[in-house]
C-alpha cells in the first residue's frame, strides 16, 4: 500500500528532500520515495507499507536510476522482513520489477543474503530482520561514500581531457541525487565542475518519451545553480556540428564484462555523434553496476516499456503516479504501434571512460573493467550477477 504526502510546491524554495529514507511510523516501518513522476511541478512523498506498492513505484518510475534502485531493492527486503512478510517471495518481485537495472538485483540480493545468513545462524525472525535493515543502510551509505569518489575522479578526468576549464557538458537522462543517495553519478561530476567554477555550460537533453532531462535533470541543475539548457534529443547533432559540445557525461544502468553499456534510449546516439565529432564520452557508474557475469552487451537484456508512453503525451503531476493508457493527450492516431525500448547499449569502443569510485577505466576493455573491480573495495556476488561489498 502506498500513500502520498504532500511536501512542497516545487521551485518555491529549495527544499532537501531525499530521494528515499526508511522510516519509523506509529503503525509500523516504511519506505518513503520522492516520487519523481511528479517532478517538477510539485514535491510529493510516497510511503509504501508493503513490497507490492515499492515494486509499482518502481515499475512506474515513481523511483528510478541504477544506484537508487539498489538502495529500494535492499529497503525493500527489509520492509517484508520487518513486517514479517515473505522475504523470498518479496526478493523476487523486488528483483524483476525491471530487468535491465542490473543495481536493482544487487540491492536485493544484499539484503536477502543478510538476512538469511543470520537466520542460518539461528537468528530469530526479529534479529534476522534488522539484519537485512543493517545490509540495506550499508548500500546506502555506500552509494553515499561511491557518489563523492566518482566526483571527484570525474572531475580530475575532465581536467585531463580539457585542460582549461570553461566546460560545455551534454548529459542525456537523468543522473544526480535523484538516482542516487548522494549526489548522482554523470551530473554529480557537472556539479563537481560547477562548484569548482569549471563548468561553462551543461546541455540537457530532454530524454523522450517521459523527459527524465527536462523534468528531472533541469530541475536539479536550476536547484544548484547551474548554467543549463534543455534540448530536444534531435537538436543534439547541431551542439555537435557547431562545436558547442566538449563532452558528454552519462550514466549507466547495466555495464557487461566487455564494457559495453547499457543506459536511458538514446544514449548510443550520443557516442556515435560524439565519436564522428572527436568529443570525449564518459560514463560515470558505480562498480555495483558492472556485471561481470555478462559476457558482452548482447546479453543484456533490454526492458520495454507500455506504447503508451510513446503514442501519448502524459502530465503526471496531474494525473497522479501510474497514469494508464489513455489518460493522457494522444500524439498518435488510435491504434498506432510503438517501439518503446528504455534503454539501448553503447559498444566499447565508443566507450572514451569509465569513471567509477575505484577509479578511471581508459581505454575500456574487459581486462581494464575487471581490474578496476578487483581493485576497489567490492568482490564478485556467490549468489550470482554483480558485486557485493567486501
Amino acid at each position: 500500500m502506498a500513500d502520498r504526502h504532500e511536501v512542497s510546491e516545487a521551485g518555491v524554495e529549495s527544499l532537501a528532500v531525499p530521494s528515499l529514507r526508511w522510516g519509523e511510523l506509529p503503525e509500523g516501518p516504511v519506505v518513503v520515495l520522492l516520487d519523481q513522476t511528479r517532478l517538477p511541478a510539485e514535491e510529493v512523498e510516497l510511503v509504501c507499507t508493503d513490497v507490492p506498492a515499492l515494486v509499482r513505484a518502481i515499475q512506474t518510475l515513481a523511483v528510478r536510476g541504477a544506484p537508487l534502485l539498489g538502495i529500494a531493492g535492499a529497503y525493500g527486503v527489509a520492509l517484508a522482513a520487518v513486517r514479517g512478510f515473505d522475504v523470498e517471495e518479496a526478493a523476487d518481485a523486488l528483483a524483476n520489477a525491471r530487468p535491465t537495472a542490473v543495481n536493482l538485483g544487487y540491492g536485493v540480493r544484499r539484503a536477502a543474503e543478510a538476512y538469511r545468513r543470520a537466520a542460518a545462524a539461528g537468528a530469530g525472525a526479529q534479529d534476522a530482520a534488522a539484519a537485512a535493515l543493517a545490509e540495506a543502510r550499508a548500500v546506502h551509505a555506500e552509494d553515499i561514500e561511491a557518489s563523492a569518489r566518482m566526483a571527484e575522479h570525474g572531475l580530475e578526468l575532465l581536467g585531463e581531457l580539457l585542460p582549461g576549464g570553461g566546460h560545455r557538458i551534454l548529459t542525456h537522462c537523468n543522473t544526480g541525487a535523484l538516482v542516487s543517495g548522494g549526489e548522482g553519478t554523470a551530473l554529480a561530476v557537472a556539479l563537481a565542475a560547477h562548484r569548482a567554477g569549471e563548468l561553462r555550460r551543461l546541455w540537457v537533453d530532454e530524454t523522450r518519451p517521459l523527459l527524465q532531462g527536462a523534468r528531472l535533470t533541469a530541475y536539479e541543475a536550476a536547484r544548484a545553480g547551474m548554467a543549463y539548457t534543455v534540448l530536444a534529443d534531435g537538436a543534439a547533432g547541431s551542439l555537435f556540428a557547431a562545436g558547442e559540445v566538449d563532452a558528454v557525461l552519462i550514466g549507466a544502468d547495466r555495464i557487461a564484462a566487455d564494457g559495453a553499456v547499457a543506459n536511458k534510449i538514446g544514449s548510443y546516439p550520443l557516442a556515435v555523434l560524439a565519436r564522428h565529432h572527436h568529443v570525449p564520452f564518459v560514463v560515470v557508474a558505480p562498480t555495483s553496476t558492472v556485471d561481470l557475469e555478462t559476457v558482452d552487451g548482447a546479453g543484456i537484456e533490454v526492458e520495454q516499456r507500455p506504447g503508451h508512453e510513446v503514442t501519448e503525451f502524459s502530465l503526471p503531476h496531474l494525473q497522479g503516479t501510474g497514469a494508464v493508457a489513455g489518460a493522457g493527450i494522444p500524439v498518435a492516431p488510435l491504434g498506432s504501434l510503438a517501439y518503446n525500448p528504455a534503454f539501448d547499449v553503447t559498444p566499447a569502443e565508443l566507450v572514451t571512460a569509465i569513471v567509477t569510485e575505484a577509479g578511471v577505466v581508459s581505454p575500456v576493455n574487459r581486462e581494464r573493467l575487471a581490474d578496476v573491480c578487483s581493485a576497489s573495495r567490492w568482490r564478485k556476488s556467490r549468489s550470482g550477477n554483480g558485486m557485493m561489498a567486501e
